[in-house]
């Protein structure tokens, strides 16, 4: 019990004190790893657990959504915003009928995303080290 109690404050820790450009690069991996879990569990035609990671890559990609400050990020915060609502809409398709492309295709999306903000941080660290 300790042990659980220990990581669980490791976890929230790790969250609090990370920076907001990895705290975006732990919500991408996050999305990705739900729906690559999502798509075994269909494999497995385990729908319950497909349904609850389905679920939990919708949470992820709203928190996305919702992170976005359209003021300063113009045109780059509102393509982000149109491709966010894409990707719950397709989600929501893919929990319904239990379907497997739109979770891939969503989360190639979230891939090429995750590589683009990944490339974006290196730039930013090489720029202030």
């Amino acid at each position: 019990m300790l042990n659980q109690t220990g990581y669980q404050a490791y976890r929230k820790n790790k969250y609090e004190t990370a920076s907001p450009h990895r705290l975006i690069q732990m919500l991408y991996e996050g999305a990705i790893q739900n729906l690559n879990a999502a798509l075994a569990a269909l494999d497995k035609s385990d729908l319950s657990q497909a349904h609850q990671r389905i679920m939990r890559a919708q949470d992820i990609v709203s928190e996305l959504l919702s992170s976005l400050n359209e003021q300063q990020g113009g045109t780059i915060a509102s393509n982000l915003k149109s491709l966010y609502l894409y990707m719950l809409n397709r989600l929501v398709q893919a929990n319904v009928k239990k379907q497997k492309e739109p979770l891939a295709e969503v989360a190639d999306l979230l891939r090429e995303l995750k590589s683009a903000w990944d490339q974006i941080g290196r730039e930013v660290s090489v720029g202030h080290g």
